[in-house]
C-alpha cells in the first residue's frame, strides 16, 4: 500500500509526452542537484520549499509554479523539516517545441530555454491545478485530458514569449561535444583520461569548465544520466536489476541508492505508476 509520504507517478501510454508526480508530504522527500531531458512545471500546493536553480536560490510557497529548462541543474528540498506538498508536469522538450512552433512562438521547431523560474499569479496556478485534476481524474475523457494540456500550455507559452532573453553564456563548443559523448555513452565505463584526451584539458582544468557550464562535474553529469536512463528502462516494465545494468551500474543496490538520492522516490515506487486513464 501507498504511504502518504509515497510520491504518486501518473503516466498514459496514450500521452507518452507527459508526466506527473505527486507528493502529498515532502518533509522527506530530498533531491540532490540534478537536470531532466524534458522541460518541468511544478506547484507547491502546501507548506514551503527551497528551489535551487542554477545559480539562483527561492524560497517558494503554496500557490507558486515553478519553472525547468531541460538541461537545468536544480533541486527543490523542505525547509527544516516543515511539511510542504507539491505536483510536478514533465513534458516532453520536442512535443513542447512543436506546440510553441505552431503557435508562432519559434521560428523552427527547437527547444528554446524560457528565462522565467518561478510565477507567482493565482490565475496560473488555478489553472495548473485544473489541468492536473483532469489527467488524474479517470472519469475524463482521453480528448479531454489532451484538451487541456494543449490549452492550458498554449496560454502560458504565449504569456511567457515576451519575457527577456537569456543571458547565460553558452558552453564551448568541446564541452558541448563532452556532453553529447557522456550522452550517448552513458551506461559504459569512462574514464577522466579519456575525457582529457577528447578535448585537449587537464583533469582540474576539464572539472571546472564543465561544472561552470553544466551545473554538474562530468561524473555527476554521468551518474544523472544513467538514472534518467533507468527511468526509461522502469517505464517500459523491466525489472530493477535489469534496468540498474542496462543504465550502466554495476549492481542493484548502488542504483536504488542512486536513484532515490536524485529522483527522491525508489525505483519500485516510480515503476508502479498509476496508469489509469
Amino acid at each position: 500500500m501507498t504511504q502518504p509520504s509515497s510520491p504518486i507517478f501518473w503516466r498514459d501510454p496514450r500521452m507518452p509526452h507527459l508526466e506527473l508526480r505527486k507528493v502529498v508530504d515532502g518533509r522527506k522527500v530530498c533531491y540532490a542537484l540534478h537536470s531532466h531531458t524534458h522541460w518541468s512545471l511544478g506547484a507547491i500546493t502546501e507548506g514551503e520549499s527551497t528551489f535551487t536553480y542554477r545559480e539562483d536560490q527561492y524560497q517558494i510557497n503554496a500557490g507558486t509554479l515553478v519553472l525547468m529548462n531541460p538541461g537545468w541543474v536544480h533541486a527543490c528540498n523542505p525547509i527544516d523539516d516543515q511539511p510542504w506538498a507539491y505536483l510536478m508536469l514533465y513534458v516532453d522538450a520536442d512535443w513542447l517545441s512543436r506546440l510553441r512552433y505552431e503557435a508562432e512562438l519559434l521560428d523552427e521547431v527547437q527547444w528554446q530555454d524560457i528565462s522565467t523560474a518561478v510565477i507567482s499569479n493565482a490565475g496560473w496556478y488555478s489553472g495548473y491545478l485544473r489541468m492536473v485534476s483532469c489527467l488524474l481524474d479517470p472519469q475524463s475523457s482521453l480528448l479531454e485530458k489532451q484538451s487541456e494540456v494543449v490549452e492550458y500550455l498554449s496560454a502560458l507559452m504565449l504569456n511567457l514569449a515576451g519575457q527577456p532573453a537569456l543571458s547565460f553564456t553558452k558552453a564551448p563548443g568541446i564541452l558541448q561535444e563532452l556532453a553529447a559523448y557522456l550522452d550517448g555513452n552513458a551506461a559504459e565505463e569512462i574514464s577522466l583520461d579519456a575525457l582529457c584526451e577528447r578535448s585537449g584539458y587537464s583533469p582540474g582544468h576539464l572539472i571546472r569548465a564543465f561544472k561552470q557550464h553544466f551545473g554538474l562535474t562530468p561524473h555527476a553529469y554521468l551518474i544523472n544520466r544513467r538514472i534518467q536512463l533507468g527511468q526509461l528502462e522502469l517505464k517500459v516494465g523491466k525489472p530493477i536489476a535489469e534496468a540498474a545494468l542496462n543504465a550502466g551500474f554495476t549492481d542493484q543496490p548502488h542504483f536504488q541508492r542512486t536513484f532515490k538520492r536524485l529522483v527522491a522516490a525508489t525505483p519500485r515506487q516510480y515503476q508502479q505508476a498509476s496508469l489509469k486513464h
